[in-house]
């Protein structure tokens, strides 16, 4: 009979991100992992069979907590632009400091350059993307913005988004919250009504 698990895939999962966020992808280690959960790094070789098949695991899980920020700024805020702005920003706590964002950056040339890992982040893109494109939807009709083509510019929003990111770590000027909702009031400005 196989022993119960002492801890769930989300909280080894949980740690991963921290780890990568401290060391990035090619120097991560199950050890770390595992002394980060307060595991064995066997446990960590039965769960997920290799390094490798936890960072699959974590690209999986990235596309299930894809723009889980703004979702909760959704339930949380009247405005739809508001929202926008407080979900965009909060999906980017997880790499507050210049370094982890650096690392998580690692995280993603992988993810971008190897087959097995595309097909996630792709998803997750387009999920945030999709997200985006629903809370401009949500602003144009209440007002907030003029009639305009959602779709295009929920992707100028995701490409502001991306491109504030490393803007930010290159600069290093402020806080990354404070850098990416000035980049973020530039875009959308310019489509509100008329005061």
């Amino acid at each position: 009979m196989p022993r119960p698990r002492t801890i769930e895939d989300p909280e080894l999962l949980a740690a991963a991100w921290r780890a990568i966020g401290r060391v990035g992808p090619v120097r991560l280690t199950l050890a770390e992992v595992a002394a980060d959960a307060g595991v064995a790094p066997a446990t960590l070789l039965q769960r997920f069979g290799s390094k490798r098949g936890l960072l699959l695991a974590l690209a999986e899980d990235g596309v299930a907590g894809a723009a889980g920020g703004l979702r909760a700024a959704r339930r949380s805020h009247s405005s739809p632009l508001a929202a926008l702005r407080a979900g965009l920003i909060s999906d980017s706590a997880a790499v507050g400091e210049p370094e982890a964002f650096a690392n998580n950056l690692a995280f993603l040339q992988v993810e971008i350059a190897d087959p097995a890992f595309h097909e996630s982040v792709r998803a997750h893109s387009r999920s945030v993307r999709g997200e985006i494109r629903s809370l401009l939807v949500a602003a144009i009709d209440a007002g907030e913005l003029r009639p305009t083509d959602a779709g295009r510019l929920a992707r100028t929003v995701q490409t502001t988004y991306n491109g504030a990111l490393i803007t930010w770590a290159t600069e290093r000027r402020g806080t990354l919250g404070r850098w990416l909702g000035r980049e973020l009031d530039a875009v959308l400005d310019p489509h509100r009504p008329a005061a």
